[in-house]
């Protein structure tokens, strides 16, 4: 069937302005990647703009062997799996009572729970909180405060509203109970929706330095983006003259560069990596417990 001369147009437009997008937010990711993989006098010289000029992996091997940046890495990964963890027992624990329509406080939890999402307590109060808790310069401070986030509940929630009523019906007159009707029948039914909510607590989690800046004075306990703030945005010279090894001053602001493009290439692999495999459960476990018109 041939298109008119308006629709032609029309996609035209369409794929002229997806082209653009995706090379105005794939460039700078290229040329990050180009000039940490570049040699110092190619960065130098202003020579990279598209494809490494002078392939070398110098600038890796500064980092790497940065002791610092190992432990931040474990303390993020650590926040990350153990926080995500976590997160998607407990949000499955909150959200399945509240997809029960013969649960009694249905109404009035989801209306706190919505509550939450608009107004909270401030951050001094949230501060004097966590202190009186005692879990100040704790690895917890990272978890349990963001333990639940309620929009995530309320995707999870839809999610288990969407499962036929009849099928807990029928386990409840073989004897089970709710907690099994929980782990044995509705999680593994919305299993892609978790797949989302596990990619959205991990990358919250693995991006999460504001909670690290206020909560955690330790240095052994910071997450890796308290070092990339330290290198990114502080420049610290402490960091950087050890990166670069005792190179020359003039040589020492070239790698400078290097050194925080490639810090930002460590910092985001992991979590690119993992992305992949779940990216086939993403838009089915959005639209999982959508409304159907």
């Amino acid at each position: 069937m041939r298109k008119s001369m308006t629709d032609r147009t029309y996609y035209g437009l369409v794929y002229l302005i997806t082209i653009l997008a995706v090379v105005v937010t794939l460039y700078p990711f290229i040329y990050v990647i180009s000039i940490s993989l570049s040699s110092v006098s190619s960065i130098d010289k202003q020579l990279v703009t598209l494809f490494p000029v002078e392939f070398t992996l110098e600038g890796y091997k500064m980092v790497l062997q940065y002791p610092e940046i190992w432990t931040s890495y474990y303390n993020t990964i650590w926040y990350t799996v153990v926080g995500t963890t976590l997160n998607i027992f407990a949000t499955c624990l909150a959200a399945f009572p509240l997809s029960r329509a013969r649960f009694f406080l249905r109404r009035k939890l989801n209306f706190f729970i919505a509550f939450t999402m608009y107004f909270s307590g401030g951050l001094i109060p949230l501060y004097m909180l966590i202190t009186t808790l005692g879990l100040y310069n704790s690895r917890w401070v990272m978890v349990l405060p963001v333990l639940v986030i309620t929009f995530n509940v309320m995707i999870c929630r839809s999610a288990f509203e969407s499962i036929p009523n009849e099928i807990f019906e029928s386990a409840s007159l073989d004897g089970a109970h709710d907690i099994t009707m929980l782990f044995r029948i509705a999680v593994p039914i919305v299993k892609p929706t978790l797949a989302v909510l596990t990619l959205y607590y991990a990358v919250f989690h693995w991006n999460n330095f504001f909670s690290a800046l206020l909560y955690l004075g330790k240095q052994d306990l910071q997450p890796l983006q308290i070092f990339l703030r330290r290198v990114l945005i502080m420049a610290s010279p402490e960091i950087m003259q050890k990166m670069g090894g005792g190179t020359a001053t003039s040589a020492l602001a070239i790698s400078t560069l290097q050194v925080r493009y490639v810090s930002i290439v460590v910092s985001i692999l992991p979590i690119i990596m993992f992305y992949p495999f779940i990216q086939r459960y993403f838009v089915k476990g959005i639209t999982l417990g959508a409304v159907k018109g």
